[in-house]
């Protein structure tokens, strides 16, 4: 090893060599934005959280008067939110189990399958996403009232006016954005694992089941949340395809709250924070795995 060698690996690092700079503009952006979101949510609450006789005294921008949680109470009886939470269930639950089937089975044979139509599967479902689901409203609509089912299962003899419509509504349209993601998560997973799984003797299904999908947990859980959310605050599929009130969803809820002359903001208010509680609960649950599936490549270089 020479001298020059030597001196070189014995100098000293400079001060503050290998420290980051700070990004005071990031911060300062991601403040501002971060209190941007808030502040509606924030305010919402605090409304919510006032009888309105204590509102119409002292006026929305003011602190003065009683807080207490009579609003929640009366718009939970008022609105009928048990039953409409068990319609959100009942259309949402189904809805995400089957976007993620078939957008993770779509992306696994587009990602992991070397065939001559994967990139063009691929460019179809992406190009879907770039249709608002308005403009398909009348022909959707009409092909639902056209299929004729039995009473037994639809008290209209058709689709329409049942949770299937909307079920079916919001898995079309929702495939294609779940498809492109999957499909770029799975590309960055190692060629290797399913190779050696071919090798051992492995079919497709073994592949998707066993070794792709645990792998994939991170973007599934991302885009349950994801989908959750997208699905859940739908509100215009099933009031197109609904027609009986008491099968709505919990966004229709909010409705029921609204008076014939007279609008109580306090109890809309208090509504519409009840209608953010599963989101958030769910939000909470899945964190960790929201925030690496969201972050899957960013350490790549």
């Amino acid at each position: 090893m020479s001298a020059s060698t030597t001196a070189r690996r014995a100098r000293p690092a400079k001060p503050g060599a290998g420290r980051s700079r700070p990004h005071y503009g990031t911060h300062l952006f991601l403040t501002v934005m971060a209190v941007m979101w808030m502040v509606p949510l924030g305010w919402a609450l605090f409304t919510a959280l006032r009888p309105k006789a204590d509102t119409d005294k002292y006026g929305y921008f003011s602190l003065g008067g009683a807080f207490n949680f009579n609003n929640f109470a009366q718009a939970w009886t008022q609105g009928g939110f048990p039953r409409y939470f068990m319609n959100s269930l009942i259309i949402t639950v189904p809805t995400i189990i089957l976007v993620l089937l078939f957008s993770s089975m779509m992306a696994f044979a587009v990602s992991r399958v070397s065939w001559k139509f994967n990139v063009t599967l691929l460019i179809m479902f992406t190009a879907g996403n770039l249709l608002p689901p308005q403009v398909l409203a009348t022909p959707l609509f009409e092909m639902f009232k056209l299929i004729q089912l039995p009473y037994w299962f639809s008290d209209s003899g058709s689709l329409l006016n049942t949770y299937i419509s909307v079920i079916i509504a919001n898995t079309a349209f929702q495939i294609g954005f779940c498809t492109f993601v999957l499909s770029n998560y799975m590309k960055a997973l190692s060629a290797d694992l399913t190779e050696a799984a071919l090798v051992d003797g492995a079919g497709i299904w073994r592949q998707y089941v066993s070794i792709i999908m645990p792998l994939c947990r991170p973007a599934i859980a991302a885009l349950a949340t994801l989908e959750l959310i997208f699905i859940y605050n739908d509100y215009f599929w099933p009031l197109l395809f609904i027609q009986s009130g008491d099968r709505l969803p919990v966004t229709t809820a909010i409705n029921n709250l609204q008076g014939t002359f007279l609008s109580n903001y306090n109890l809309l208010a208090a509504g519409a924070t009840i209608t953010v509680v599963p989101t958030l609960i769910i939000y909470i649950v899945l964190q960790r795995h929201f925030v690496a599936g969201l972050t899957l490549g960013s350490s790549k270089g």
